[in-house]
């Protein structure tokens, strides 16, 4: 067990669905001793994630995209004067190893593909590894604090954010996050149509993504056929989206963002993945969940861990030959 009233700083400064992924380490070390007070560090950004989580004392932001270096070592800086008893850094570059060896922490842990792990109390390794999640691999960062820790992912979105998509929830829905900053892992715009086209008229669709998601969002209900349809892009955010997501009859997702954060709230999940596949341990947690892909052998997936920006191949059969009746039979 955790000493009582121990400093722990969380880093995690990747992306949203990697700090979706790291919440169930807050949750194994709260359940292991409630006292433990935890701070985490994310990139700007990506603080509404956590906002308001009643398990973090506080967020550190780091903006990396102006100033980035100048930034970094002012939060080193105010690291140090923290004191904390332990360091738990899931991250893998070297950015968040210069926090983590310069933090002037008693105790580190991360994991040993960091370059900077030398410099680390604790080393763990990191593999993927057919049947492990990446739930799992992250959990193993405490196995020498907490052995067999164990938890799930974990949002909470708090009243007003449940309040605030009451009105979408009048009669039964669907939700569909059709984007993903790879093309490789996002299910093509003309398979979302083909899908729409065929959902019964008295389910609601919500489209679901960021600001930027809007125009591609649009650009598929323009051309689908259904007037049962909304662009939720930019009107909510992540933790609404979270809270639209847990009552929803069905959420389709790609293997990005969104799929944890149905997972995150337990909600159902039907996740399409096209040019990644689920043994990289990416895959849905919901009880209610579905894989959904490509059944044929293509000798060219995967083609990468974090998809690319185009099918190297230039047929993208991994999405293309996806039967959309496998999407419509989670109706």
């Amino acid at each position: 067990m955790i000493a009582n009233n121990t400093k722990i700083l969380i880093i995690q400064t990747a992306f949203i669905g990697d700090v979706i992924l790291a919440t169930p380490i807050i949750e194994a070390i709260k359940l292991d001793n409630p006292s433990v007070q935890i701070d985490m560090l994310v990139r700007k950004g990506n603080e509404g994630i956590l906002s308001n989580h009643p398990k973090i004392n506080k967020l550190w932001v780091w903006n990396k995209k102006d100033n980035k270096s100048i930034n970094q070592w002012r939060i080193i800086r105010d690291l140090r004067k923290e004191k904390f008893d332990l360091i738990i850094n899931l991250q893998r570059f070297m950015s968040s190893g210069l926090f983590t060896v310069f933090s002037n922490a008693k105790h580190t842990i991360g994991f040993d593909k960091n370059p900077l792990s030398f410099g680390f109390s604790t080393v763990v390794k990191h593999n993927i590894v057919e049947g492990t999640h990446e739930i799992e691999r992250n959990l193993s960062l405490l196995a020498s604090i907490i052995p067999d820790a164990k938890a799930e992912m974990r949002l909470y979105p708090n009243s007003e954010d449940f309040t605030k998509v009451e009105i979408y929830k009048e009669n039964k829905y669907i939700v569909l996050a059709p984007t993903s900053v790879w093309f490789t892992k996002q299910y093509p715009p003309h398979k979302w149509i083909d899908f729409i086209n065929k959902v019964p008229l008295d389910i609601k669709i919500y489209l679901i993504g960021g600001p930027d998601d809007s125009d591609a969002v649009d650009d598929i209900i323009s051309k689908s056929k259904s007037d049962n349809i909304e662009n939720l892009c930019g009107k909510i955010n992540i933790l609404q989206s979270a809270a639209l997501m847990k009552d929803a009859v069905m959420n389709y997702v790609n293997d990005s963002a969104p799929q944890h954060i149905a997972s995150s709230m337990g909600a159902p999940t039907t996740a399409i993945f096209c040019s990644t596949v689920p043994s990289f341990g990416f895959g849905p947690r919901s009880t209610d969940s579905k894989i959904i892909e490509y059944k044929g052998v293509l000798n060219c997936r995967p083609c990468g861990l974090h998809g690319r920006s185009e099918c190297k191949e230039g047929h993208f059969d991994c999405a293309n030959k996806i039967d959309t009746e496998e999407l419509i039979n989670r109706l």
